[in-house]
Formats: structure tokens, sequence, C-alpha cells
């Protein structure tokens, strides 16, 4: 898995459903290592509970809902909460069933191994 590869299977992205609230696609950095991808998603407003990451078909696909928690009378408005959504193709060499997210303040981390065939390893000669 190179450089290209996470560019072209990283950002596949799918047709969602259209709803009258706003959809925004949050930004992600994604990093790679012997280990596997680690992908941070700024998903700012959006608690654990309110947060969805689901694997299906390959596809991963992060959805959240943002929520103010500011009181009183609001006297301007510049952010608009409203609903996240982001969906990745994973490459093969991820196992699915080891993917763990961790969440703060805002930015989700979310931790992608490799299987353990496409960890690269050395061979001893005996």
């Amino acid at each position: 898995m190179g450089p290209k590869d996470i560019i072209l299977k990283g950002r596949h992205e799918l047709e969602h459903e259209h709803t009258q609230e706003s959809i925004i696609r949050p930004a992600v950095d994604i990093f790679e290592s012997k280990q596997g991808l680690t992908l941070v998603a700024d998903i700012p407003g959006v608690g654990k509970e309110d947060l969805s990451i689901d694997i299906d078909k390959g596809f991963l696909t992060i959805k959240g809902r943002a929520k103010s928690k500011l009181t009183g009378e609001q006297v301007r408005q510049e952010f608009l909460p409203g609903n996240y959504y982001r969906q990745f193709h994973l490459p093969d060499e991820i196992d699915a069933s080891k993917i763990s997210a961790d969440m703060d303040n805002g930015v989700l981390t979310l931790h992608l191994p490799k299987t353990a065939a496409a960890k690269p390893r050395r061979i001893e000669i005996t």
C-alpha cells in the first residue's frame, strides 16, 4: 500500500441521502505506518452519543450531528450546526474487525490496523 493507494482509495466517496439540513464534509488527515492507517477527522460540536461509525461492504462511514450547548440570546451566528458525513472505501489490507476510535475535543481519531499478511516482515536465512 503506497501513497497513491491511500489517495485513491481513502477519498472515494458515495452518494448520501439528501436532507433539508446542511451536510458538512469534515476535513480528514490520513497517516500510514507499518502497523496501519490513522484517520483524523475534525467534527466540532459532535458528542460521542451523536456519532456513528459503520463498516459495510468495504466502506467506512462516519456520521455525526453537531449540537450547540450554549445558552443565552444569540447575537450573531456564523457556524450552523449540521450533520457531518464522510465515507471511504477501505483497502483490502485493513483488518476491519480491529478498527478502534477515540474522540477528544471534536477530533475523531480512527486506528485502522493492517492485516498480518499486509504487514512487512523480514525473513531470516538459516
